[in-house]
């Protein structure tokens, strides 16, 4: 497994570091594909309204895929294109540290997937999955320092998106677990994104490195997700390891029905 190049860009803390705030034993996530900033079939830049509903969650850890680094065209074909990677865009003044991971790169700019975090996030690598000649993918491994303790809580939240392809995607999840397989035992662990697993095959390779999928855990089986206006493909999703799952939630309702091609899901997450 190679690790792509990766961003990651943080502001002066809003807060005082993590040793100094109250512990934190329970926090919300939250993971979107935004294609890009468009609307399902590419029909209207929305980013800015995407920006407003992901605010309206007060999410404390955002997984994003699809998200623009850079593109050379855009901003003078769209009046509202932020002057800042989406991912920044998104930030705005909620997440003061955020990390990207690029993984496709062609000539008018790049897109990847990103986290955004009111946690400190001390060190990330995103890890090429793409499968040679095909797709580019990546898995943006983020370690996030929550408060509590002279040194803090340290969870990982790994964000991924995977191949379209069921071959593709068995030999990204074996990677996957060979990563987890690099952490400690007991490490918490959130992975979350855009599985596109519509066979439903995912988990069976997953559960033997300790994950289990939080919406499969409470409903029997993971969340509808595709398309966002009448969702039928359980394409998105969390899981967790050494980690307590409270509350999942699929947002498929307005806005969120018109913002993305994917309905985004949200859970709270104790440690």
């Amino acid at each position: 497994m190679s690790t792509r190049q990766s961003t990651e860009t943080t502001r002066e803390p809003l807060q005082p570091m993590s040793q100094d705030l109250a512990p934190v034993n329970r926090f919300t996530v939250l993971t979107v594909n935004t294609h890009k900033g468009f609307t399902a079939l590419n029909r209207r830049f929305i980013l800015p309204e995407l920006r407003e509903a992901v605010r309206s969650v007060a999410a404390d850890v955002v997984f994003l895929q699809e998200v623009h680094g850079t593109h050379e065209h855009h901003p003078q074909r769209y009046s509202n294109w932020p002057s800042m990677p989406q991912y920044e865009f998104l930030a705005d003044s909620l997440w003061p540290q955020f990390a990207y991971g690029r993984n496709a790169v062609y000539p008018e700019g790049d897109h990847g997937n990103a986290l955004l975090s009111k946690f400190q996030i001390i060190r990330h690598d995103n890890l090429d999955v793409s499968i040679s000649g095909h797709e580019s993918r990546g898995m943006l491994h983020s370690v996030l320092r929550l408060p509590g303790g002279a040194e803090g809580q340290q969870v990982h939240a790994i964000c991924v998106h995977l191949g379209l392809r069921e071959g593709h995607r068995v030999e990204q999840l074996k990677l996957l677990c060979r990563r987890l397989s690099e952490l400690p035992p007991d490490a918490p662990v959130i992975v979350a994104g855009d599985f596109n697993d519509w066979r439903g095959k995912a988990s069976d390779l997953l559960e033997p490195c300790g994950l289990r999928e939080v919406f499969a855990e409470h409903w029997g089986k993971p969340a509808r997700s595709f398309p966002a206006r009448l969702p039928v493909l359980r394409l998105d999703r969390i899981y967790v390891r050494n980690l307590k799952a409270l509350q999942p939630k699929v947002l498929s309702v307005r806005p969120w029905s018109h913002l993305s091609d994917h309905a985004p899901l949200s859970v709270e997450i104790e440690l």
